[in-house]
């Protein structure tokens, strides 16, 4: 990677680093420091790669960054819209489309995912694709980042993929099944009608889920605003959370965090997968993960 766009990557990405206080992302400050901004080992910790790949980024050197990397320093960095494409301008990526995997996530999002500290917290799509988990949130419902294309939805994997209901009690799927029918029905309708995203995912279902199919003609609509749920840790067991949402101004996203529900021993199993669950959980590291 060696080219003057790739020298203006470098900078870019320097400049971005130079002006966010770690208490603005949630890592200590300290009076050794000799920058006020991010270091490069800070930001290469919060997107997931090694330092000397991102050293080798900033240098304007290594191979071309990929979409996945891309979408990972965007937010490590809180760019706003138009810096994130600008950021895949000069990396000669292609701007993706909103949705996916690597859909931007508002800056303001990050902020508050970040002060969720205490308990598991994520940040999903109107079409339940996660876009960044914290620690707990990983501890407690699995790395949800290494899917793509359709799968990427977790509505999509309910409905096609039977081991993604071994996180529910299996008396609870049935319940599941209709709230998730519902809510993409919502989704759907919230979106602009020239929307091919959610239209294609509701024809995919239609086709391979004879459930989605019978549970779709129901015509149930509502969204999931707040849920009382039952969700099975392997290791620790039954836990019983009250999962609630705040939708961001266009419904396109939504955060999650997941809270104790009262009457049960849930707020003891959660002080417990914070002590054990994330050492279980395999951080990946995106070396080089170009093409």
């Amino acid at each position: 990677m060696a080219s003057a766009k790739y020298t203006e990557l470098g900078t870019f990405l320097r400049s971005r680093r130079d002006r966010i206080r770690p208490g603005d992302v949630g890592l200590p400050t300290g009076p050794r420091r000799r920058v006020p901004g991010l270091r490069r080992d800070e930001v290469a910790q919060l997107a997931g790669a090694s330092v000397d790949y991102y050293n080798e980024l900033e240098r304007g050197a290594g191979s071309q960054p990929s979409d996945q990397m891309l979408a990972a320093l965007a937010r490590a960095l809180r760019l706003t819209a138009d810096e994130r494409d600008y950021l895949y301008h000069l990396a000669d990526r292609p701007i993706p489309v909103q949705g996916g995997a690597a859909s931007h996530v508002h800056p303001g999002m990050l902020d508050l995912l970040d002060r969720l500290t205490s308990t598991p917290a994520q940040v999903i799509t109107d079409l339940h694709v996660t876009l960044v988990q914290n620690p707990l949130a990983v501890a407690l419902l699995g790395d949800q980042s290494g899917f793509r294309g359709a799968r990427a939805s977790f509505v999509h994997r309910w409905f096609t993929d039977p081991d993604a209901r071994q996180l529910y009690p299996e008396a609870d799927h049935e319940g599941q099944s209709r709230a998730f029918v519902a809510d993409l029905r919502a989704a759907a309708a919230r979106r602009d009608a020239k929307d091919t995203e959610a239209s294609s995912m509701i024809s995919s279902l239609l086709d391979t889920s004879a459930e989605f199919a019978t549970l779709w003609a129901d015509h149930d609509v509502a969204f999931r605003r707040d849920d009382r749920k039952r969700l099975i840790h392997p290791t620790i067991g039954l836990i019983e959370v009250n999962c609630l949402n705040l939708f961001s101004e266009d419904g396109r996203q939504r955060l999650l965090w997941f809270t104790p529900a009262l009457g049960t021993d849930s707020a003891d199993l959660l002080n417990l997968l914070s002590i054990i669950g994330t050492q279980e959980v395999a951080e990946p590291t995106l070396e080089n993960p170009a093409n």
